[in-house]
């Protein structure tokens, strides 16, 4: 089968090594005679994978002993709910800063809960840029302040130099798209969340990363499930979890562990995404859409001069194995989602076809 690379936006990439491991301990777990997806999650063998995992990713995140790290179901979605049902518990009242479609869903569905005011928003213009905010922006009842620290669809990130100054409010960030792909410094932020299915692992596992005092106060009518403390005070084991998917983000952490952590991750996908944004710059053929300030490293949406041209190139695009770069329907065009796990190779891939479909058709 001839080579494909996988621009997906999720579920995404993953790497090859990891895969191989997973395909080798699939029928028989390291001699214990069982695949994982086989396990009871009330073993000593399968617990042991769940707590090497959270090893692993507080060693990478390098996140403080007073935060728990829970690995939850139900995607990044749900959260959307949970939050507000924990968090939401003093005023009644939060922040949301609103830079892409996800940001926009969180926001709604908090306003069920209570008041979720918008403090700043770039809809106005197709989410191209991230909004600009001072301390003073910020409701000082808010009971936290929620943002989306990369935006998938619209290519746009806010970068560990530029998070919102919010004083001493509770800051909450939804990095589904880029966690692990540089260095947040975690007691910034109060809270953190990540579907795993863009830089950890498969869909169907969503980490939490909670500081202690935020447990044990969510409303009255909160659903049992819905409660961060039912998952902390049973160590993400009061269901079953996804236990075949925390064991893939393990093999995940390990791959990044032995690279050198997220701070060598980082190096390399600046100069990914560095190299794939000075071709379209360069370019007389392509543009890219998001404000040059505030690209993301991760999704990197760019567009021909015509829907046409737009849909040839993907079509082009997937014959040669480069594979799920239609770009979402709000922004059209093409998108490349060059994730952790995305190679140079892959990159240098796709420019050069990029350069051979402008010379056909320039």
């Amino acid at each position: 089968m001839s080579k494909v690379f996988n621009f997906s936006a999720g579920p995404s990439v993953l790497p090859v090594e990891v895969l191989r491991k997973a395909g080798e301990e699939m029928v028989d777990y390291r001699g214990y005679g069982l695949s994982v997806m086989e396990m009871s999650h009330r073993s000593k063998v399968y617990s042991d994978i769940q707590d090497e995992a959270e090893q692993l990713l507080r060693k990478l995140m390098n996140i403080p002993d007073n935060y728990q790290v829970l690995f939850l179901q139900g995607g990044a979605s749900t959260q959307f709910a949970m939050i507000p049902l924990n968090l939401m518990n003093k005023n009644n009242t939060a922040d949301y800063l609103i830079t892409g479609n996800w940001a926009s869903k969180a926001q709604e569905e908090a306003s069920r809960y209570g008041e979720a005011r918008i403090v700043a928003s770039s809809k106005d213009k197709i989410y191209s840029y991230i909004p600009q905010t001072t301390k003073d922006d910020y409701n000082p009842d808010a009971d936290y302040v929620h943002i989306c620290t990369n935006n998938t669809i619209y290519g746009t990130r806010i970068a560990p130099d530029n998070i919102p100054d919010v004083g001493s409010l509770d800051l909450v960030a939804d990095m589904s798209s880029n966690i692990l792909s540089e260095v947040y410094n975690v007691e910034k932020f109060a809270m953190i969340y990540a579907g795993a299915q863009k830089n950890m692992g498969p869909a169907g596992v969503t980490v939490v990363i909670i500081r202690d005092d935020l447990l044990g106060n969510a409303m009255e009518f909160t659903p049992t499930m819905l409660n961060y403390k039912t998952h902390a005070d049973n160590g993400s084991m009061y269901n079953t979890p996804p236990c075949y998917n925390i064991y893939i983000c393990k093999l995940v952490y390990e791959w990044l562990d032995k690279l050198g952590g997220v701070s060598a991750i980082e190096e390399i996908n600046k100069t990914k995404a560095r190299k794939l944004y000075d071709y379209i710059d360069n370019s007389n053929f392509y543009q890219g859409t998001a404000k040059k300030e505030y690209r993301s490293l991760m999704n990197i949406p760019f567009i021909c001069s015509n829907d046409e041209l737009n849909a040839e190139f993907v079509q082009q695009a997937t014959a040669r194995g480069l594979q799920n770069l239609k770009g979402h329907r709000s922004v059209g065009g093409m998108r490349a989602s060059v994730y952790n796990a995305m190679t140079l190779e892959g990159i240098d891939t796709l420019i050069s076809f990029m350069q051979e479909f402008a010379e056909q058709n320039s």
